[in-house]
């Protein structure tokens, strides 16, 4: 068994229509700002007809093994979370590894909502200490597909978009994933919901298509939730790690809502020049939104050997987690 696992490569992709604010405001009728004001956001990117949940994927993918330098054919699995397969059935990971030559690697998707990246990289980080060999974890979702713009609240938040990381077996300590905390609340079940579509509620030639969209049923207790999951496990995941918030270079939240993660900085007494904040550009993704930020922090401000990460996400079901790791 490897002593420790190294991300190896980044990745992100985004399609290529921007929209700005303006654009929703003027179909919700709105003020103009309002949308900034409470989520932060700024634009966002949405998928054009063409665009595939695989094809993003598979881009994003293809970015971060680039980076790597690690041989497709050494790679021995692609997890892929996302809430917006290509099809219900067969999971697209098969087809995103695929994509991306990767032929002789296992795959399959994880349904996590905006928690599937926290949970994907805890297992992919235990496959590589346990095979030795490289992963590739991807997060992606197309989101403009299950919004409903009649619903305020679902319709200013949710964006398109893909990242990815490539994680490789190292022999240097205190690299991979040294704390970790997961959670879930079900008495939260309802608050975010496609009503229609699961075994619960099948498709049928009756239905309002409204039901086949997302929705938020009480944005309030969205937050109030979040940043109770978010704080607690992030508080939880430094403990495993033997850290205090002041030994993280670099806090990366799950880009909900910027007061949603501000509180949670807050909380955590974590500086707020420390937080990588991605959402005024490319709104919420689900569970893209922390490898998508994690490859724009590092192109921007490439990461040092040595230097900590706090990841923490919350989303519906309700899940969430927290990750600290060592690069």
């Amino acid at each position: 068994m490897s002593r420790a696992v190294r991300i190896a490569g980044f990745g992100h992709h985004v399609p290529a229509r921007k929209v700005e604010n303006a654009e929703i405001e003027a179909i919700l009728e709105l003020d103009a700002g309002w949308i900034e004001g409470r989520t932060g956001i700024r634009a966002r990117f949405w998928a054009e007809p063409e665009d595939t949940l695989s094809g993003l994927a598979a881009s994003a993918g293809d970015m971060a093994l680039a980076a790597s330098g690690i041989a497709r054919s050494d790679i021995g699995l692609v997890l892929l979370a996302t809430s917006t397969p290509d099809h219900l059935l067969p999971p697209s990971a098969p087809l995103v590894a695929h994509k991306l030559g990767l032929a002789k690697a296992g795959g399959v998707d994880l349904a996590g909502a905006c928690s599937g990246f926290i949970y994907a990289l805890t297992f992919a980080d235990a496959f590589v200490r346990l095979h030795n060999r490289p992963a590739v974890v991807i997060a992606a979702n197309i989101l403009s597909r299950r919004i409903n713009l009649a619903e305020r609240a679902s319709a200013v938040l949710f964006a398109d978009a893909a990242g990815a990381v490539v994680l490789s077996p190292c022999d240097t300590a205190d690299r991979g994933i040294l704390g970790a905390s997961v959670a879930s609340d079900g008495s939260g079940y309802g608050l975010i919901q496609i009503p229609v579509g699961g075994s619960s509620r099948p498709f049928a030639a009756d239905l309002d298509i409204s039901d086949t969209q997302m929705t938020i049923a009480d944005g309030r207790a969205v937050f109030t939730k979040a940043v109770d999951i978010m704080s607690r496990c992030s508080k939880e995941a430094l403990t495993a790690a033997g850290l205090a918030a002041g030994d993280i270079g670099r806090f990366i939240p799950h880009q909900a809502n910027a007061r949603i993660f501000n509180a949670v900085g807050k909380t955590l007494g974590i500086a707020d020049d420390r937080t990588v904040k991605t959402i005024a550009d490319y709104g919420n993704s689900s569970a893209a939104t922390i490898p998508l930020s994690l490859s724009l922090a590092h192109a921007a401000r490439p990461f040092r050997a040595g230097e900590k990460l706090l990841l923490a996400a919350a989303g519906a079901g309700l899940t969430g987690g927290a990750l600290v790791v060592g690069l």
